[in-house]
């Protein structure tokens, strides 16, 4: 996937993603349930960070939270440089159009369309025309995800592994500051898995591009460059890379209350 049009990370520049004692709760008094408890955690500019926990640990609500999706109870969520806390929902929809992508497990695209109108759907639904330049880098991504020959066709007509390809090809059409991506590999066979982890690891690697992946998953969360490990809510393990085996042990070790 090299590139002369690569988008470097700028390690000097602010964070993509502040939490700062972040509170989310569920329900009301006794029966009320801290999904996340007290997180404090930030995100850089260009790396692959691999969000991990067991069942009911607060993955989820960790993503549907920093993505704005969803309100914090308490603390201080700033996303591309906005407090979520400070922004109406027409604000926060402007902001995830404009500056989130997201890739689910599901792929999420639309069956009638083909795989580039798949792509270029958020600057249909956003109003905005195709420059020259993002033309010229959409056409990039669609050579280097092996989907050149396959643009004209449906979803339906497409594997799973190149359905996932699209669904990242829309997330990076626009580069933007950071993409969640929510078990992307869930669907897919192992093969197909090896290859997007391996695209998502390049476009933070050679683009620069921000990455926050939820996943049980350790052989997934071994392509990261860091690893948060999330269990009761709290912010637990917070790593460099590891080895499927490593992580392995380390979410047993969290589960079992023995450390690895």
């Amino acid at each position: 996937m090299n590139s002369p049009m690569q988008n470097p990370a700028q390690p000097s520049a602010s964070p993509v993603l502040t939490m700062r004692r972040v509170v989310k709760t569920y329900g009301e008094g006794a029966g009320a349930v801290a999904a996340l408890d007290d997180v404090t955690v930030t995100i850089p500019r260009g790396g692959f960070t691999a969000i991990m926990g067991p069942s009911g640990s607060g993955k989820s609500t960790f993503m549907n939270v920093a993505a704005g999706l969803d309100d914090a109870t308490g603390g201080e969520v700033v996303l591309a440089g906005q407090p979520l806390s400070r922004l109406a929902d027409e604000g926060r929809t402007v902001l995830r159009r404009e500056q989130v992508g997201f890739i689910f497990q599901a792929f999420n695209l639309v069956p009638t369309l083909s795989a580039m109108e798949n792509i270029l759907l958020p600057f249909e639904v956003a109003g905005r025309k195709v420059s020259g330049e993002q033309r010229r880098w959409i056409d990039h991504l669609v050579g280097a995800l092996g989907l050149a020959d396959r643009v004209d066709h449906r979803p339906s007509a497409l594997s799973g592994g190149q359905q996932q390809r699209v669904a990242i090809a829309r997330a990076l059409a626009s580069r933007p500051a950071i993409i969640f991506a929510d078990e992307p590999t869930g669907n897919l066979d192992s093969r197909s898995s090896r290859e997007v982890l391996t695209l998502l690891r390049t476009a933070a690697q050679e683009y620069g591009q921000t990455i926050a992946m939820v996943s049980h998953d350790p052989v997934a969360a071994s392509y990261a460059d860091r690893i948060l490990v999330i269990a009761d809510g709290r912010i637990v393990g917070d790593h460099g890379p590891m080895t499927p085996q490593q992580i392995s042990d380390l979410l047993i070790g969290f589960e079992t209350g023995v450390p690895a």
